[in-house]
């Protein structure tokens, strides 16, 4: 059968011209899969031409159906030519991702497997083409991973790729780039491998060997500004789901996490790439973009070394220069959590950063007061139920008792005091940097009342 050859790629069609263009490329491959009447030159250049017309689906239609999905899966997977078959595979991920019931079509075809044999290449075009079919087909389709991870070792793909990046990004350094579409391979990976954790968290400790991986990745890589952007926030979001403990897969005999040549090497990373954030975003953008990495931070301060929690506090937590005025007004990192910790506009982060803040004070609501202030650590407190300091506004109304046994601990004089300088247990700020107050002193029952007013205002506030 006599078919007329391609086009040369040119301006791109619509409607009636684009779906007779469409029809007759498709028609070609058809029947170059049949009788060989291509050769790979001109096969190549056919495919080439065709993906231009998978920049959208309109008017695409011989593309999106099952015969259509079967020409594609067949010069993808079929041939002798790589270069043949990662042209198609272009044409067939585009329109996997327009189009998700195509993904379906390409489940029941059969050709999952094939794409998850693909990653085994070590080839950043099939990492990137391989990673982007199995990922998007974790939406909408009825496929089987288990067998991927069992008769096709998916997850040893994964992590072989991974290493094939850490020893990439290691040999260049943050100051050398690294080509574009190896950056883009490592974003469809990372993707990938979140979606497989998230979905199959039982299949998460066949990754644990990643982590070294990819915190050598992100070791290395060029932070980008503003820093929450591919593959940064990828490579931030792989760890969420991964055993970083590594309790289960016993990977490790020392946990990258806390590297013996620098503890704190990865906190003071991702504690950096936060600290940029809060400066460069607003809130609502941080909402989705930090929300993740305050998560991370969490988990990790949660059984990182004691030495390792005590710098990340250091970093985390206001400092007593910060007391000179009141919390959370400065420009410093802690103070750009707390104002985060009561934002109207990011309600998930404000519940992270709030989490992690009461994580920094050891779950202890008394320490939880004194280190971020009542002002702000009210809300939280009475949100979660936690029984709210006794003496806290006690020892805001009548400071701390002197009367108090000195062999006991006085939980105001904790509130009130911190190296022996009394603070202000409301606004944290110290008593001496606060300004002078030139009006008529409260008598006791006036600041009794006042401090009952507050309260009543903050029940009202979570309520």
């Amino acid at each position: 059968m006599a078919l007329s050859p391609p086009l040369p790629v040119g301006p791109v069609l619509s409607g009636a011209e684009k779906l007779d263009e469409v029809t007759r490329l498709m028609n070609i491959l058809e029947v170059d899969l049949k009788e060989k009447t291509l050769l790979p030159p001109k096969r190549n250049a056919t495919l080439e031409e065709l993906k231009v017309h998978t920049r959208s689906i309109e008017d695409a239609d011989p593309m999106l159906t099952k015969r259509g999905i079967s020409i594609l899966c067949q010069h993808s997977f079929k041939g002798n030519s790589l270069t043949t078959a990662r042209g198609a595979l272009k044409c067939l991920a585009n329109v996997m991702l327009l189009d998700p019931s195509t993904r379906q079509i390409f489940v029941d075809l059969g050709y999952a497997p094939k794409a998850a044999e693909r990653l085994k290449n070590d080839n950043r075009d099939d990492e990137f083409l391989g990673s982007r079919l199995l990922f998007l087909t974790t939406y909408e389709t009825n496929l089987d991973f288990e067998d991927l991870f069992e008769n096709h070792q998916l997850a040893e793909s994964i992590n072989t790729n991974l290493s094939r990046h850490a020893k990439i990004f290691s040999k260049a350094g943050p100051k050398t780039p690294v080509p574009v579409f190896t950056t883009l391979a490592l974003s469809e990976t990372l993707k990938l491998l979140f979606n497989l954790t998230q979905f199959y968290p039982h299949q998460a400790p066949t990754f644990t060997k990643s982590l070294l991986y990819i915190l050598k990745i992100l070791a290395n890589i060029k932070v980008p500004t503003p820093p929450l952007q591919p593959p940064v926030t990828y490579l931030i979001n792989s760890l969420l789901n991964l055993d970083l403990e590594d309790k289960k897969a016993r990977n490790f005999t020392q946990n990258p996490l806390f590297p013996k040549f620098d503890p704190n090497n990865n906190a003071d990373r991702l504690i950096k790439i936060l600290d940029s954030s809060v400066r460069q975003y607003k809130a609502e953008q941080l909402e989705q973009l930090a929300t993740p990495l305050a998560s991370l931070i969490r988990k990790m301060y949660d059984f990182a070394p004691d030495t390792v929690k005590f710098h990340m506090r250091s970093l985390l937590l206001p400092s007593n220069e910060e007391r000179a005025q009141p919390l959370g007004k400065s420009n410093t990192l802690s103070a750009h959590l707390l104002r985060l910790s009561t934002s109207p506009v990011a309600p998930g982060l404000r519940e992270t950063v709030s989490n992690l803040l009461f994580e920094l004070s050891d779950r202890d609501a008394t320490s939880f007061v004194r280190n971020v202030g009542y002002g702000f650590a009210s809300g939280f407190l009475l949100t979660h139920d936690l029984p709210v300091p006794e003496n806290a506004l006690e020892a805001w109304s009548t400071g701390a008792s002197d009367e108090t046994d000195p062999l006991l601990e006085d939980p105001g004089e904790r509130i009130t005091n911190i190296n022996g300088v009394e603070i202000n247990p409301v606004t944290g700020q110290r008593r001496d940097k606060e300004p002078t107050d030139t009006g008529v002193e409260m008598t006791q029952e006036e600041k009794e009342m006042e401090a009952e007013r507050l309260f009543i205002l903050f029940e009202r506030r979570v309520t």
